[in-house]
C-alpha cells in the first residue's frame, strides 16, 4: 500500500526562506532557461527539467496556492519567468537554424542532463522508504510513456492552426509541466503545428503566442492543486512516478528522434558522416551528463549544509 500520510517536508515553502543573492537570482535565471528550452525542445519534457532543476515543487506550491506569501513568491519566480521566456524565444529563433541542423546531438545533450541527475533524483524520491508498489508503479510509468512516444512519433497529422487550436496546444505544454517526462513538442510534430508554434514564438506573433499562454496557465492552474494534493498524501508514489516517466520517455527519445537523424538524409543535413556525426552526440551526452551530475551534487551539499543549520536554529 503506498504511504497516505502527509509529507511535512513538502508542505511547507522553505524555498522562500533561502538567503537571496545575485548569485542565487542568476541560478534561477539559468533554470528558467534551461526549463523553457525544454518546453519546446523535441524529445524533452519542461516538467522533467523542472524536477531536475529543483523548480518543479515550488512551481506547484505557487500555484497551487497563489496568495500564499504572494509577494515573497513572486520575487522568487522573477527570474525563473524571465528565463523561462529567454529559453523559449531563442530556441525559438534558432530551431530552424543551427540547432535544426544538429538536432540529434544536442537533444542528447539535454538527455546527458536527465541522466547525470537521475541518481540524485531516485534518493529524493526514497526519502521517506521505498516498497515494492514503488518499483512496479515506476516499471509502468516508463513503459507507458515510452510506447505512447514510440508509437505516436509514427503519426503524420496535420492540424490546421487557429486560436482554439493554439489556445489547447498551450495546454498541452502546461501539462507537460504537471506531468514530467511527457513532452508536448513532440506531440505538435505529430499534428503538424511544432514549426508553426516555433515560427510564430520567433516572429513574436501575439495569435500566436497570447492563445499558448492562456491555454498553459489555464491547464497548470486548474491542476496545480491536484498535484500538490498528491504529492503531500502520496510523496513516495508520485516520485516514483514521476522517475518513470523520466526513464521511458528519456529512453524513447533515441529511437523516436535521433536514431533516425542518423539516416541518409540527416546526415546530409548535417554534413558529417556516421562516424563523426554519431562521435558529437556522444560528446554532447557526456558533458550534459558530467555538468549535470556536477551541479546535482552541488545542489545535494547545499541542501544538507541548509537543512542541518534548520536543524541547529530550531533545536
Amino acid at each position: 500500500m503506498i504511504e497516505s500520510t502527509p509529507n511535512p517536508t513538502l508542505t511547507t515553502t522553505s524555498y522562500l526562506d533561502e538567503p537571496e543573492s545575485i548569485g542565487a537570482w542568476f541560478i534561477r535565471l539559468l533554470k528558467g532557461i534551461l526549463v523553457g528550452i525544454g518546453f519546446i525542445l523535441p524529445g524533452l519534457s519542461g516538467g522533467v527539467l523542472a524536477v531536475i532543476f529543483r523548480i518543479y515543487d515550488p512551481i506547484i506550491r505557487f500555484l497551487a496556492k497563489p496568495f500564499h506569501r504572494f509577494g515573497r513568491n513572486v520575487m522568487y519566480f522573477i527570474p525563473i519567468a524571465i528565463g523561462m521566456g529567454i529559453g523559449v524565444l531563442l530556441f525559438s529563433i534558432v530551431v530552424e537554424a543551427a540547432f535544426g541542423r544538429f538536432s540529434a546531438q544536442f537533444i542528447c545533450l539535454f538527455i546527458g542532463f536527465v541522466v547525470g541527475t537521475f541518481p540524485s533524483l531516485f534518493r529524493q524520491a526514497g526519502k521517506q522508504g521505498r516498497t515494492i508498489v514503488h518499483w512496479i508503479l515506476m516499471g509502468i510509468a516508463a513503459v507507458v510513456i515510452f510506447i505512447i512516444m514510440v508509437a505516436g512519433n509514427s503519426l503524420a497529422l496535420n492540424v490546421s492552426p487557429n486560436i482554439l487550436v493554439w489556445v489547447m496546444s498551450g495546454a498541452l505544454i502546461g501539462l507537460g509541466v504537471i506531468v514530467p517526462g511527457m513532452s508536448p513538442s513532440n506531440f505538435l510534430i505529430y499534428f503538424g503545428l511544432y514549426d508553426k508554434m516555433a515560427s510564430g514564438i520567433a516572429a513574436l506573433d501575439l495569435t500566436v503566442i497570447i492563445p499558448l499562454v492562456i491555454g498553459l496557465f489555464a491547464c497548470v492552474l486548474l491542476l496545480a492543486k491536484g498535484a500538490a494534493w498528491a504529492f503531500d498524501n502520496y510523496y513516495g508514489g508520485m516520485y516514483h512516478f514521476i522517475l518513470g516517466m523520466v526513464v521511458g520517455s528519456s529512453l524513447a527519445i533515441f529511437p523516436a528522434v535521433v536514431f533516425p537523424s542518423f539516416n541518409t538524409e540527416g546526415l546530409a543535413a548535417q554534413g558529417l558522416s556516421m562516424g563523426p556525426a554519431v562521435a558529437f552526440a556522444i560528446a554532447l551526452f557526456v558533458v550534459g551528463t558530467l555538468a549535470s551530475w556536477a551541479f546535482s551534487r552541488l545542489e545535494d551539499r547545499v541542501s544538507v549544509q541548509r537543512e542541518a543549520l534548520e536543524a541547529s536554529v530550531h533545536s
